[in-house]
Formats: structure tokens, C-alpha cells, sequence
């Protein structure tokens, strides 16, 4: 008997059409899950920076949606913290709160690392290949100081790590906790020279070959060595003083 084969079938999640579903509520097939991804880049990006105030009719505008799309994706990133809403006083992009993110990045050196364990168990061949496609154009994103592209990338790997540890609970907790902590990468992300963004792209590639290679230590301690960096980068910011970081936020660019 192969019980490894049975201890996977029975600890598998509930799959719809082989497409395994994190947030079946926000199929990337539904207008407001496209609308929800486009804020939510905009808000990671600062094109629509922390404490500005988001007028409805204005996102419908912008983002040529239906005003339900537009309320419902605003419910979702309330939920996640990235925006506040408040009776009368209107919805407003959240503050980029430094302690808060490294929380988030703390919380993330707990649950990610397991995820890829899992994935590396449980990943299915869709899976691998959502994984290495992520930073496909990589190369030419860095060289073009692309951070639409870049952050784009960085969402569709973390999510498919959270997709492919068939683990819906973690994955419902880890894919928000990466959304706020992106938001942190871009604004860091302006100091790093290209080798540094070419060797983090490279640390994430290693997490998919541990996956791949069915190694989950191996995929464990590829994942931390991703969020390492990251962390140092948290922790001394949350540190420095105000004053620093104030000249810093303005001197960002791509």
C-alpha cells in the first residue's frame, strides 16, 4: 500500500474545474477581483498614496468599473487593512505604519515557510508551473527599473506559494500579510542596485527548485532566506528616526 499516496488524497482541499481556489468569492475571472487587483497595485505602487482620500465615482473613472466592483473591492482591501473606511468620513488609502509592517513580516517568517514545506508535498504540476512563471521577464524588468512589473511578479509568486501548499486556512492569512508587506518592498526597493534585485529574484527562483525537487526543508529554508533581507530592512527602518525617513520616502524613484 502507498500510504504517503493516501495520507495526500485525504488531506487535500476541495478543488472546482482542477483549479484549486483560495477566494472562490474573487474568481480572477470576475470583474471586481480585477478591480480589487488593480487598486490594490496602485495602492502598493503609492499612485494612490497612504492617507489620500478614494471618492467612489472618481475608481469607477479611473478604473472604467461598476460602482458595486468598486464598493466591494474597497470591503475586500478593508479587510485587509490597506484602506480605511469610516461612516460620513469617506474611505482613505492606510497609513504605511512601519511597526505594523514588520509585524506583518514576523507573522510571514511563521506561516510562508511552512507553506512551501506543504508545497513542496503537495504542489501539483499546474502549480510548479504558475511558480516559475512568475518572474518570467525578470531580467528585463530590473534593467527597466520596472516596479509595476516587479511587484506584479512578487504578488503572483507568494500567492502561488500560498495556492500550492493546498493549505486554504494558512493561505487566507499568508496572501493578505504579503499585500501589506509589499507595500514596504516598493518604498525599500528604490536603494537596491540591480545585482541585489537580479540575487532576490534568484532567491525566490531556489524556492521553486526545493518545491519542484519535493524537498519541503529545503523549501523552508529557501523561503526564509527570501524574507531575510526583508526583515533587516523592516527592523531598521522601524528604528531610524522620523526625520529620516521622512527625506527617504521623498527621494524614492525608479
Amino acid at each position: 500500500m502507498n500510504t504517503q499516496g493516501t495520507a495526500r488524497d485525504t488531506t487535500s482541499p476541495r478543488r472546482a474545474g482542477g483549479q484549486w481556489t483560495v477566494f472562490p468569492e474573487w474568481s480572477p475571472d470576475l470583474l471586481k477581483a480585477r478591480v480589487y487587483e488593480r487598486i490594490l497595485l496602485d495602492i502598493i505602487l503609492c499612485a494612490l498614496p497612504p492617507g489620500s482620500r478614494l471618492d467612489e465615482q472618481d475608481l469607477v473613472r479611473r478604473y472604467d468599473a461598476g460602482l458595486a466592483g468598486v464598493r466591494e473591492a474597497l470591503g475586500r482591501l478593508a479587510l485587509e487593512g490597506l484602506v480605511v473606511r469610516r461612516a460620513r468620513a469617506g474611505t482613505t488609502v492606510a497609513t504605511l505604519d512601519l511597526l505594523e509592517v514588520r509585524q506583518a513580516v514576523d507573522a510571514r517568517r511563521l506561516i510562508e515557510p511552512h507553506c512551501a514545506a506543504l508545497a513542496a508535498s503537495n504542489a501539483g504540476a499546474e502549480d510548479i508551473a504558475r511558480l516559475r512563471a512568475a518572474f518570467a521577464g525578470s531580467e528585463a524588468a530590473v534593467r527597466d527599473r520596472d516596479a509595476t512589473a516587479l511587484v506584479r511578479m512578487d504578488q503572483h509568486f507568494h500567492e502561488a506559494i500560498a495556492r500550492a501548499s493546498r493549505n486554504i486556512t494558512l493561505a487566507r492569512i499568508l496572501i493578505p500579510l504579503q499585500h501589506k508587506a509589499a507595500r514596504f518592498w516598493v518604498w525599500s526597493m528604490g536603494d537596491d542596485s540591480e545585482s541585489a534585485l537580479l540575487e532576490e529574484i534568484a532567491r525566490h527562483r531556489a524556492v521553486v527548485d526545493a518545491i519542484a525537487d519535493r524537498d519541503p526543508e529545503r523549501a523552508r529554508a529557501a523561503v526564509l532566506r527570501t524574507l531575510g533581507a526583508f526583515s533587516d530592512d523592516a527592523n531598521r527602518a522601524v528604528n531610524a528616526p522620523a526625520e529620516a525617513l521622512a527625506v527617504a520616502r521623498t527621494a524614492r524613484s525608479f
